[in-house]
């Protein structure tokens, strides 16, 4: 595989920036993840790293050098984190869980897959021009379904994450076979709540990542002003095999079977995520959510 990759995250006018993204890659698989964590809550920056990390470690594991299935992975290894998050809430004891939503891509065979809850978004541009986006899982997106009872709800509210105490709603897409130049733009609600669909894909398709990035970022920061959310980017431009040359990039042919680089640290909550990948079920995480009530109802009933 070829690819150029760039990625960056500004904290806009935010006191934290909860946002966290990275990319990992082995000879013949490539993960790109980004989590936004939501405020509102305690610990969304946790809850995003601990997103970021299991998803990381799951592909560590499975990637040898292929994942086996594609889909497969990105379902579990995104439930796997959802359960995470669950596990150090119930561990904590917290009256309420860490959320973040939760954006993922891989690579692999030509072709790319994604998977996201929440409104994190992934951006392909083809030929400068947008190929396709995900569709944020929040009642703005459902605007145009007749649902009367969204005139009495806040559109942006999202109706799904990873942390809450209900099983994530998420979509997968893919696999796309990838052509000569592809981009694809993984990014949080700062990037795109300044910039619409236009502005973004302009830049993305006329400049290579490492340019269009920061001119992406740089405008919504000084559009949004002072009030500007935390902007997260990572993005990737695909190099077709036996193509020239051009984005002088990441090139992984010379990494082994076991070989594996990342940009995603392992961190304070790297041990064992993913370990229990193969044992998540819906049972697990309805045990999760148990255990998170349970911490909920004995803290409860000590202040009372």
């Amino acid at each position: 595989m070829k690819f150029s990759v760039f990625q960056v995250s500004r904290r806009g006018g935010r006191e934290v920036n909860e946002d966290r993204m990275g990319y990992c890659y082995t000879r013949e698989s490539c993960l790109f993840v980004l989590a936004d964590g939501m405020g509102g809550h305690p610990e969304g920056e946790v809850a995003a790293q601990i997103a970021v990390q299991t998803v990381s470690a799951a592909f560590q594991r499975q990637a040898r050098p292929l994942l086996p299935s594609v889909d497969a992975f990105l379902a579990e290894a995104l439930l796997a984190a959802h359960h995470q998050i669950l596990r150090y809430a119930s561990d904590k004891g917290m009256l309420d869980t860490p959320r973040t939503t939760i954006v993922a891509a891989v690579v692999q065979s030509g072709s790319a897959s994604w998977v996201h809850c929440g409104d994190s978004r992934l951006y392909m541009v083809r030929a400068g021009e947008l190929l396709t986006r995900t569709r944020d899982h929040s009642y703005m997106e459902l605007r145009s379904v007749t649902m009367p009872a969204l005139d009495r709800v806040n559109r942006n509210v999202l109706f799904t994450c990873l942390g809450s105490p209900t099983k994530p709603i998420y979509d997968i897409t893919g696999p796309v076979a990838l052509e000569q130049g592809d981009r694809l733009m993984l990014c949080s609600d700062g990037l795109w709540g300044a910039l619409d669909d236009a502005a973004i894909a302009r830049p993305l398709g006329r400049l290579p990542v490492s340019q269009a990035v920061p001119e992406l970022v740089e405008d919504a920061l000084r559009k949004a002003g002072d009030s500007s959310d935390n902007v997260t980017v990572v993005a990737m431009e695909w190099e077709t095999p036996d193509t020239f040359e051009s984005t002088q990039g990441i090139s992984t042919h010379s990494i082994g079977d076991e070989g594996f680089a990342s940009t995603i640290q392992a961190g304070p909550f790297g041990a064992g995520l993913g370990d229990d990948l193969d044992d998540l079920d819906d049972e697990a995480i309805e045990r999760s959510i148990a255990e998170i009530n349970e911490a909920i109802r004995r803290s409860a009933a000590r202040k009372s």
